[in-house]
């Protein structure tokens, strides 16, 4: 016998968790597609050049990479962003600029799994091509936020920075060669702390102790955003790079506002820096108050230059990702999950197999009318059924047998609090049972 089992960082989705995934999917598209996004699917294959050099060095590493049969060196895609890249270089004579895509669909990186981190996610990406406004940085803050919300989050924090701004303090330091270096360091401090962070620039990137200090308190301003920019400019010292940055990160601050984003989720924050190399202007990172640790569950950017890679014309991007199995995993340990295992609120009771066809039209009325609808195969006893019923979360049972069909009426019981009440069914007068299964079904359960 082989013993059935997952790879490591692998994990099966059982209904309980695979139904409220695919409801997320769906909010995230109705989301995006209210912004005008259209919807793009790309292989998840490519050529292997064209996913490698585009992320990071730790990025190349995790990539799953392979010779097909055809001899080719290729590669499984780590993220949606470097395909988009290829794609918008290959198409976008067709599509035209602005062009406005989403894109909802798994990667794979081979990294260590951790608590909401495994090798196989699904990411649900939205990005625009082929403009540098900072209305289309505003409209990611937006959408962000419009995003969480929908989902039925209240509280989380949507952290934004412009990498812009340390690009410019580097420059001011001399270390404008190992910028790469430095902010991958700097994207570390989160999680291992100033004096740490410190000795990885110094040992990784080879900074002096003065200047990785100077890019540390870059990194420490911290409080309202009008005091966090008057030290950002004390700061850069005058530096017009880091100005110019500094001047679209408070455009972005304030078009974000102006867009119903609430003050108390925007939060301007130097330290992140996002491990991607793209990343070329303001980044994103989106984290739910109640559980932090789970890390950003919606991250992006502006990366003005991936496309450079593929094609000569100039192709800037910016958008972000829902990180949609780390949330899922952080609704699970928030309690969140509904715990239903059917999409079927509407359970059909078959005890009387004298009636099994009379059973069948019933509920092909009912899914006329717009319900979901099971129905159980076999005429067991009603009582093993509705423990059936009850076990799956179905959120209402129609019991009808010989009698009720002779009476031309059925019973609805609501399984969570056992009320039952009785209506009148005929198959050609279904309208005062879809009423009421509707009523139930729109009453919180």
């Amino acid at each position: 016998m082989i013993q059935p089992r997952t790879l490591k960082g692998f994990r099966d989705y059982l209904p309980a968790v695979m139904i409220p995934r695919e409801q997320l999917m769906q909010t995230a598209r109705e989301v995006f597609r209210s912004f005008g996004f259209a919807p793009i699917d790309t292989p998840t294959l490519e050529h292997l050049e064209i996913l490698t050099g585009k992320g990071s060095d730790e990025t190349d590493r995790q990539i799953y990479r392979f010779t097909d049969n055809g001899g080719r060196n290729v590669g499984m895609r780590f993220d949606l962003t470097v395909p988009l890249a290829r794609f918008a270089a290959q198409h976008i004579s067709t599509l035209g600029t602005p062009f406005k895509r989403y894109h909802i669909a798994p990667v794979w990186r081979g990294e260590k799994p951790q608590d909401g981190r495994y090798r196989e996610f699904v990411q649900c990406d939205f990005d625009t091509i082929g403009t540098e406004s900072v209305l289309a940085d505003i409209e990611a803050v937006a959408v962000i936020n419009n995003l969480l919300e929908t989902i039925g989050f209240d509280r989380f924090t949507i952290s934004v920075n412009n990498r812009a701004i340390l690009t410019g303090l580097l420059e001011h330091l001399g270390l404008a060669d190992k910028s790469v270096a430095v902010l991958r360091s700097l994207d570390k401090l989160a999680k291992i702390g100033r004096e740490k962070t410190a000795e990885e620039m110094i040992n990784a990137a080879g900074v002096t102790a003065e200047q990785a200090d100077a890019v540390l308190r870059l990194a420490d301003c911290t409080g309202d955003a009008t005091s966090v920019f008057a030290t950002l400019t004390e700061i850069t010292s005058g530096n017009e790079k880091a100005n110019a940055g500094i001047e679209r990160l408070r455009d972005i601050y304030e078009g974000a506002l102006a867009s119903g984003v609430p003050e108390r989720r925007l939060r301007l924050d130097v330290s992140i820096a996002r491990g991607l190399d793209y990343y070329t202007g303001v980044i994103f990172e989106t984290t739910l108050d109640d559980l932090p640790s789970i890390g950003s569950v919606c991250s992006g950017g502006r990366y003005d230059n991936l496309a450079g890679l593929y094609t000569k014309q100039h192709l800037p991007g910016i958008g972000a990702s829902l990180g949609l199995d780390r949330l899922i995993a952080a609704m699970e340990q928030l309690n969140l999950l509904p715990t239903a295992s059917t999409p079927a609120p509407i359970f059909i009771a078959y005890f009387d197999k004298d009636h099994r066809d009379d059973y069948l039209r019933l509920a092909t009325n009912l899914r006329s009318a717009g319900l979901k609808v099971e129905v159980y195969p076999e005429p067991r006893k009603l009582g093993a059924q509705l423990k059936y019923a009850d076990a799956h979360g179905f959120t209402v049972a129609i019991i009808a047998g010989g009698q009720e069909w002779t009476d031309g009426e059925c019973q609805l019981k609501v399984l969570a609090t056992k009320k039952s009440s009785q209506v009148t069914y005929r198959h050609d007068a279904p309208e005062e049972l879809v009423e009421g299964l509707r009523q139930i079904l729109q009453q919180p359960q």
